[in-house]
Parts: structure tokens; C-alpha cells; sequence
């Protein structure tokens, strides 16, 4: 069965896999269905899921039994991912927008608490900021707070609204982050810096919310539509592609390994590197 296109929801489009032939249905309708199909299963959250990591974190989640609610800016792209991931074994409630908008942010709690619990938050979505990368001299203020909005506020904002249904179930935040938040790179400075504040306060809320985990995980360098913007023109196939990092990043949610900071390349399974080694460049 094809995605059900159900219709606008406050800015965005609201997408659900896996439901009966029918009349358009509000997002809560479609999740109380996931919620009274199975009441143990897990479900997870993923930000920035229509492609690139996110979208590949999604397809491991779903072939882990979870039920999902994923997001991204692009309809379209999302309604794409979303259509493929019950083939991995996942139901899939997909609502499309911009993480850094409250109204959009209300939509993914509405559709969280339709569903009944949230086990996992996965905040993927974020943006490169100012392209081709500028030294922090000529870093454009406007470019730098658009970064700190999506890589910091936004996170942070939505994490704000999912932590009652987290505490419930005892689940999990993941904050997708990177080297350049510790690594002095020419050029990354706005997206570095604002990785930096995502990890502090990834810390903090670790030290302050004992009933769950958080983790921060750099993922590596990997061959993204991000990466690329950051290397506009460079050939950037030698990265490995993000489905090799997702055995390593589950390994999080499966072990429900401590809270910290954590590298793909040291979780991934005995004889999986995945081709980590590669560390030339920020991931």
C-alpha cells in the first residue's frame, strides 16, 4: 500500500503509511491507529529523515520493529521516504516542515502523543549555515543565527516538548553532532560553534535528566547533500555513505548505552568499519 496522503496540517503535509483505504484523517486520528495497533511497540522521532543520515536512521529503526514519526522541510522528499520505509518493517506517521517553527514542532508533539509514548528523539535535522564555508571574519551574523537556530534552539525547543513522554517511557534523546564542535577547521567556525553549544547542552541535560539517556554521536564524515554543499564542486564519493554508521548508532538504542559522547566509528559492530577511518575532514 502507497503512502495516504492526509492532508495540511498547520504549515505542513501529514503523511501516513500503513492505513486502511479511507476519507483524509488528522494526524491524531492516524496515530491513535498506530497507537491501538500495538501498544508495546517503541516508537521513535527522527528530524531531518527525507534523506542522508536521517532517512537511513529511520530504515534501521523500522527494521528494528519501531514505529516512527519522521520529519523534513521538503514534502515531497519526505512523502518519498516515508512510502519506502514500511518495506523495512516500519509504521511510519510523516509530517513535513521546519523544525525551527513552533507551530511545526506542536505538530510532531501532537502526533507523539496520539501515538501514546515516545522511546527515542533523534534530533538529525540541522543546517551547514553560510556556503561556500566563510572564516568566522566574514561569517554573515544573519547566516550564523539562522545555524544556532536549527542546530541549538530548535533541538533544544523540541526536547523541551518531548520530555514528558520521554521520562514515561524511560526512553532516549540522540543528537546527531559532529568533530568540527571540537576540532579547530578553517571555514567551520558557525557550524562548529553551534555543534559546541548542541554538545554542551546535550551534557548538561544528561547531568540533569537521570530517567532517560542522551547521547551525542558524531557520525563521521559521511557523503551527505550536506557535506557536499560544504565542499561545493569537490568530488566527495570516498566518503562512506550513511547507511554504513547506522549499526553503530543503533547500537545506542539496543544497548541503551550510558549517556555521553560517542563516535560511529568506535561503536560499530567487530569487522564493520565502514570505511571510518577517514577523518581528512570535518564530519
Amino acid at each position: 500500500m502507497g503512502p495516504l496522503l492526509l492532508g495540511p496540517l498547520l504549515l505542513g503535509t501529514v503523511i501516513r503509511t500503513r492505513v486502511p483505504p479511507g476519507p483524509e484523517r488528522t494526524v491524531s486520528t492516524a496515530a491513535e491507529h498506530l497507537a491501538c495497533e500495538d501498544m508495546n511497540t517503541q516508537v521513535a522521532l527522527i528530524t531531518g529523515a527525507s534523506r542522508g543520515l536521517g532517512r537511513a536512521l529511520a530504515a534501521g529503526l523500522a527494521r528494528e520493529g519501531f514505529a516512527l514519526i519522521i520529519d523534513a522541510r521538503n514534502a515531497a522528499a519526505l512523502g518519498e521516504a516515508a512510502a519506502a520505509l514500511p518495506a523495512a518493517g516500519g509504521d511510519v506517521t510523516a509530517i513535513s516542515g521546519d523544525v525551527t517553527d513552533p507551530a511545526h514542532r506542536a505538530a510532531l508533539l501532537k502526533a507523539a502523543e496520539a501515538a501514546g509514548r515516545l522511546d527515542v528523539l533523534i534530533n538529525n535535522a540541522g543546517t551547514l549555515g553560510a556556503s561556500p564555508l566563510p572564516a568566522l571574519a566574514d561569517y554573515p551574523p544573519a547566516d550564523l543565527r539562522t545555524a544556532f537556530e536549527a542546530n541549538v534552539i530548535a533541538p533544544i525547543a523540541l526536547i523541551q516538548l518531548m520530555l514528558p513522554l520521554l521520562r514515561a517511557s524511560g526512553g532516549a534523546v540522540l543528537n546527531i553532532t559532529s568533530d568540527a564542535a571540537r576540532e579547530a577547521y578553517a571555514g567551520w567556525g558557525g557550524y562548529g560553534a553551534a555543534k559546541a553549544a548542541l554538545e554542551q547542552a546535550s551534557n548538561v541535560l544528561a547531568a540533569e535528566e537521570l530517567a532517560i539517556r542522551v547521547w551525542w554521536a558524531d557520525p563521521g564524515d559521511l557523503r551527505t547533500d550536506m557535506h557536499q554543499r560544504a565542499f561545493p564542486g569537490q568530488d566527495i564519493s570516498d566518503r562512506p555513505r550513511p547507511e554504513t554508521v547506522v549499526p553503530a548508532l543503533i547500537r545506542l538504542v539496543a544497548e541503551r548505552l550510558p549517556s555521553g559522547r560517542y563516535r560511529a566509528a568506535d561503536l560499530m559492530p567487530a569487522g564493520r568499519s565502514a570505511g571510518l577511518a577517514y577523518r581528512s575532514e570535518p564530519s
